[in-house]
């Protein structure tokens, strides 16, 4: 009785860990590939991928899981700390930071295929880089640009930018103040959250904000070249009159109204807002796409690139870069970025023809690609709390007026060094 009591209990244990192997035990390996693709054509182009390597990978099934821009950082920080994580995770460079150097993520330096590795350039890994380990693979990206009023602009005869030639700043400034009058504005800049696009912008005139020092610790300065793209948006709004002050607390989609209805002459909008304008524009609207205004360091713009990780905790890391390799086939990469409206990271896709066309201005975007950089606070512990508690509403004050360049520059240095200074020790 004993021994078939014993048995018994064995058996039931098999089975049981044969149960929760994630189908393992018909031979099979299950992936949880967490996407946050929200918009119509992005979740079709995903999808669709996903079927395709289930046709095809019969032993690697992949299990699609949609999940949310909006709470993606709180969710996975839950699903780590329960062992409940999925296996490939879609994200955003400037998310991975904490979940690189927590231990959340697994270091995919060893796991790469060499195609994959060399078809992306270093300088698109470096957002993905953490202390000396890759945590994602960056694979969509987009510039910051100008959406303009097109008629607009040919009725006032200014010089139209390209990318061969573009604005420098006090250009930009100027034609601003120039398109500006009887109640209309040059630009609006939605500046809800200031921060990220006025460190990103201000790469152009070779401000960087973060130094890193030879002990390793990060400090936070405010030189001349940080001051730039600051004072040209502040004295657009409080000395020229070329900017809406209204629009300061607007996110992007809600300066578009006022756009659509001849209020803007330009609106500095991620290149992926483009999808919106073609979808709600009136009829017979006019717009085009410039490049933002170059400086010092030409048309140099940091960037936060949409990332794939893979869990540490999954017992299928090898096979879920697999799946991520196929995700990222330069045809398919292709597929991603055109469901998104962004550009890919790869070289190879960057070169298909659909990214060059004049309609809607695919071609103006796919030129600055080569521009594009690490954003500045990609890699700095404790950027969250300064960008939240010291620099956005530093910023927000500065541009509205409330206080001059030098109270800005004292709460980013001194108030934000005391921040960064705890994460440091």
């Amino acid at each position: 009785m004993r021994t078939r009591w014993i048995l018994a209990l064995v058996m039931g244990l098999l089975l049981t860990a044969c149960s929760s192997d994630d189908g393992a035990s018909d031979g099979r390996v299950t992936l949880r590939f967490q996407s946050l693709a929200w918009q119509e054509e992005s979740v079709d182009a995903n999808k669709e991928l996903v079927e395709e390597w289930n046709a095809t990978h019969p032993d690697v099934r992949v299990e699609y899981v949609q999940g949310s821009w909006d709470s993606v950082h709180d969710q996975l920080l839950t699903s780590f700390e329960g062992g409940e994580a999925p296996d490939v995770i879609h994200d955003a460079s400037d998310d991975l930071a904490d979940f690189a150097y927590g231990g959340y993520l697994a270091d995919l330096r060893e796991l790469l295929p060499e195609r994959l590795k060399s078809d992306i350039p270093e300088r698109s890994w470096e957002t993905a880089t953490f202390g000396d380990g890759i945590y994602g693979v960056p694979f969509l990206q987009e510039p910051r640009v100008l959406i303009a009023n097109a008629e607009w602009l040919r009725e006032s005869g200014v010089r139209v930018p390209t990318p061969q030639e573009p604005w420098t700043w006090q250009e930009f400034r100027s034609i601003a103040k120039e398109l500006s009058g009887e109640g209309k504005y040059g630009v609006a800049w939605p500046l809800k959250e200031p921060v990220s696009a006025t460190l990103n912008l201000s790469l152009s005139t070779g401000g960087q904000m973060f130094h890193r020092g030879a002990d390793g610790k990060v400090t936070v300065r405010f030189d001349a070249a940080d001051e730039v793209v600051p004072r040209t948006v502040h004295d657009e709004v409080n000395t020229d009159g070329s900017a809406s002050s209204a629009t300061l607390g607007m996110g992007g989609s809600d300066t578009l109204p006022g756009f659509f209805g001849g209020k803007y002459a330009m609106v500095p909008l991620g290149f992926s807002y483009r999808q919106q304008i073609v979808q709600q524009a009136p009829k017979g609207f006019d717009w085009q796409v410039l490049p933002a205004p170059a400086g010092a360091d030409g048309l140099a713009q940091g960037v936060s690139p949409q990332t794939l990780s893979v869990a540490e905790d999954s017992p299928y890391k090898k096979e879920a870069v697999e799946f991520i390799d196929f995700l990222l086939r330069p045809e398919n990469m292709v597929r991603l970025a055109l469901g998104d409206w962004m550009l890919p990271t790869g070289t190879e896709a960057l070169k298909d023809p659909a990214l060059h066309t004049a309609k809607d201005d695919w071609a103006t975007g796919t030129a600055l690609a080569a521009g594009l950089r690490s954003a500045p606070a990609q890699s700095v512990r404790g950027y969250p709390e300064w960008k939240d508690k010291v620099a956005t509403p530093a910023f927000q004050e500065y541009y509205s007026g409330a206080i001059g360049i030098e109270e800005l520059r004292k709460r980013l240095v001194e108030d934000g060094n005391l921040v960064l200074a705890r994460y440091q020790r």
